[in-house]
């Protein structure tokens, strides 16, 4: 296999260049290389490679030449496959023969002519067969080139004047801002034509001064005018019997096709991609999304180069520009580190969605984590949302939608900040902030300026009243909250989780490129100009992520283990609020029903005996410990074997490993327990291979039943009667492998998780590594499955 040049060994198994892909082992590998996907991207290189020795390529020829009458001419060397013409200017062409020998006739004639002109001929270019992404082209790339902002950011004297340098390369030039200012009063005109009193209003990173060349123009239009024009007009033609309302509006106008009271979003929709098709100059590819959680309409402008979105009545968004306005106004350090954070959150392929949706960060998730930060660190940058609304005057409250949306519309309005730290000091607060920030176990609210815990939003049913007072809907915001690997609520819109799309690999990676930029900015050479020319600063930071271990894995790498993050999503509703009932204890619930999960999946669904001996921790030997250690046993499953749970209690930190330490990432160093924190043990003995060609067996045995087929760890039945078919057809029972399992959950300094770490205590075959490989995809997945159903 290795022997393959589409495959390439890397430290984690293997990595397959044609399709992108990793594989963990040889077996996996194997399957890979007859799968259906790599298959058919090898029979697509032979085909494109065939193609590219069959054509070639001819300039030279009039603008106005036709591919038939290029097809004409090289008919003469054999028959033309086909003909490929430059589409923007004809100024080249690919002509494709259907025989080898047709190709090498064409080239072997020295002179070409057709209509009077000599064409050049000479072969197609061959270029490298490269698995094409799924976007049509990757607008999250800076206009400005890594290597240009790096020598740029190197020239200057400290991190300071890098960031601030960041902001001057990379904000809207003022012919930027002209250029969508004319757009938007472009489309203004044409839709108060067909929608009278309708305002079309900019929000977003086109003018919430955070900005870059490369942004999309993001607009609202605000028809309540409208609706209001449309009553008026009725109540009117109703009151006079005329065809004509008072305002001179024809009774053959588009609002007479369409009641704004009643349209569905969608209809409303259709409506102005009709306009933007047919009546504003320039405007191109406009394409309706109505599946996205705020329906857009969306296109291109040719001569201007932008591209925008158009959404319908999104006052809220046009309020949170307007926070976002006042927030970069209050302290001149807003900016360069929102812009910093960004393009360190893209490089690290942390954030930008090439095709809008997707599990990566937004930019307006990135920016709310750092005004969250600034938020909170002492003394405060930024006041939080609560104290900006008493800052307020009464003419500037404002109620959207039933949330209250009140803040100064001025920075004059607000005290200025009595934190005198500089930008180089904030960003590596930021990064440490944030490396030890348990995003699943907590949600990020900037209106209180605080973490709120997660207890709080398991159990609420309640939907929000929009008539209610503004502090009663506030205790019903958690109501539709999207829970997920990280919380991130919006300012204003309470239940709106702006990180909602993020998956739990968006998470770890993020967690890691947290913990390896604050290991970074302890350094010298995060903190000095280098004096031999080197790379120093926030470049350094800007470096692509590369394919490997990070540092915080290499140190994860010495010991096997397996993470169980906590996902309140596929809990059942019950168990949510018996987790929401226990407070900051709800961990300690969760890593029971974890432990039980555990042991069913050991015991009962890949039928592991628990080995004769079971070894207590020496922290169980008083008899408090004792007495927690029984209380914890009556509470998990019954089963042939309870694990060793006891309390794990918070150590001092020692000097070495301060905040001021750089000798390696959180992640890899320690795990910080709260006092409540459980710890348990297992030893187990398997006696069959289990994972061995389990997916090819599940494909058999679903054939020949009435379950629904469901991927690896998606049904306990189904898993279980694989692992029984292996049992009875293993032909070499006596081949044992012994293993250990500790398992301690995190929380606090790290994020909410089941830590599960193994060792092989007897192995004479050499089994454990395929089966520590398949539990480390398998485990997590049954354990969801089993807490996704347990009452």
């Amino acid at each position: 296999m290795e022997t393959d040049p589409d495959i390439q060994t890397v430290p984690k198994g293997f990595y397959c260049k044609l399709c992108d892909v990793k594989i963990p082992n040889e077996p996996s590998l194997e399957g890979h290389m007859k799968g259906r996907k790599h298959q058919h991207l090898c029979r697509l290189r032979a085909k494109r490679k065939a193609q590219e020795e069959n054509s070639v390529y001819v300039s030279g020829f009039k603008r106005d030449t036709s591919t038939s009458e290029l097809a004409e001419y090289f008919q003469q060397f054999g028959p033309v496959a086909e003909v490929i013409m430059d589409k923007e200017q004809s100024l080249y062409a690919i002509v494709e023969f259907a025989e080898t020998a047709s190709t090498e006739a064409a080239l072997a004639q020295l002179q070409h002519s057709l209509d009077g002109l000599k064409l050049r001929v000479k072969p197609r270019e061959r270029k490298e067969f490269k698995l094409a992404s799924k976007g049509k082209h990757d607008r999250t790339k800076p206009h400005i080139s890594l290597e240009k902002l790096s020598h740029e950011l190197c020239l200057v004297s400290s991190v300071n004047e890098q960031m601030h340098k960041m902001v001057e390369m990379f904000q809207l030039s003022e012919n930027d801002s002209k250029a969508r200012q004319l757009l938007v009063q472009l489309l203004q005109e044409v839709f108060i034509e067909f929608l009278p009193d309708c305002q079309v209003v900019p929000f977003g990173s086109s003018v919430n001064t955070f900005g870059i060349h490369s942004c999309d123009l993001d607009l609202v239009l605000d028809l309540e005018n409208t609706r209001a024009f449309q009553n008026r007009t009725r109540m009117s033609e109703q009151q006079t019997a005329e065809n004509q309302s008072e305002d001179g509006q024809p009774e053959d106008s588009i609002l007479s096709d369409i009641d704004l009271t009643t349209a569905t979003p969608a209809e409303l929709l259709e409506l102005v991609a009709a306009v933007l098709r047919k009546c504003v100059p320039g405007v191109h590819k406009v394409q309706t999304v109505s599946s996205a959680r705020l329906p857009v309409v969306k296109f291109s402008h040719r001569q201007l180069n932008l591209q925008g979105d158009i959404t319908i009545n999104n006052r809220l968004a046009v309020r949170n520009t307007r926070f976002l306005q006042l927030c970069s106004g209050l302290d001149s350090r807003v900016r360069p580190l929102v812009y910093s954070v960004r393009f360190w959150a893209k490089q690290k392929q942390l954030a930008g969605n090439p095709s809008g949706g997707g599990p990566l960060l937004n930019n307006y998730a990135l920016t709310l984590l750092v005004l969250f930060y600034l938020q909170t660190v002492s003394p405060p940058v930024l006041p939080t949302v609560e104290q900006l609304k008493h800052m307020a005057c009464e003419e500037e409250e404002c109620v959207i939608d039933g949330w209250d949306c009140t803040f100064p519309s001025q920075p004059i309005s607000v005290p200025p900040s009595k934190n005198t730290d500089d930008l180089c000091t904030l960003l590596f607060g930021f990064f440490t902030y944030y490396s030890k920030f348990d995003f699943p176990g907590s949600v990020v609210s900037l209106r209180a300026g605080r973490v709120l815990p997660i207890a709080e939003f398991l159990s609420r049913d309640d939907m929000p009243d929009p008539a209610e007072s503004s502090d009663a809907s506030r205790q019903k915001t958690t109501a539709r909250t999207k829970l997920g690997p990280v919380n991130i609520l919006d300012p204003f819109e309470l239940h709106h989780n702006v990180a909602g799309n993020l998956t739990e690999r968006t998470h770890k990676n993020l967690r890691r490129e947290f913990c390896d930029a604050e290991k970074y900015c302890r350094s010298l050479q995060y903190q000095r100009k280098s004096s031999k020319g080197k790379s120093w600063g926030i470049v350094k930071l800007f470096a692509p992520r590369l394919e490997g271990l990070s540092s915080s894995q290499e140190a994860l790498e010495k010991f096997p283990e397996i993470n169980i993050p906590f996902r309140a999503a596929i809990l059942t509703q019950s168990f949510r609020t018996e987790l929401s009932s226990a407070g900051e204890t709800f961990r300690v619930l969760w890593f029971k029903k974890v432990c039980s999960s555990l042991e069913v999946v050991f015991n009962d669904i890949l039928k592991c005996t628990p080995s004769d001996q079971v070894e207590i921790s020496q922290d169980l030997t008083s008899a408090q410990g004792d007495t927690k250690n029984e209380e914890v046993n009556n509470n998990l499953d019954s089963s042939s074997h309870h694990p060793i749970v006891h309390s794990g209690m918070k150590r001092p930190l020692s000097i070495e490993e301060g905040p001021s330490s750089s000798s390696s990432s959180p992640e890899g160093k320690r795990m910080r327990l709260e006092p409540s924190a459980e710890v348990a043990h297992w030893n187990w003995t398997q006696r069959h291979p289990v994972w061995a060609g389990r997916r090819k067996i599940r494909r058999v045995l679903l054939k020949t039943s009435d379950e629904t087929s469901k991927p690896e760890g998606g049904c306990s039945s189904i898993e279980s009667r694989v692992t029984q078919y292996i049992i009875e057809n293993d032909s070499n029972p006596e081949e044992k492998l012994e293993f250990r399992v500790d398992a301690v959950v995190t929380g606090g300094d790290e994020c909410t998780k089941a830590v599960l770490k193994f060792k092989a205590t007897d192995d004479p075959a050499g089994h454990f590594h395929d089966f520590f490989h398949f539990l480390d995809c398998f485990l997590p997945k049954m354990v969801d499955t089993l807490l996704a159903k347990s009452e």
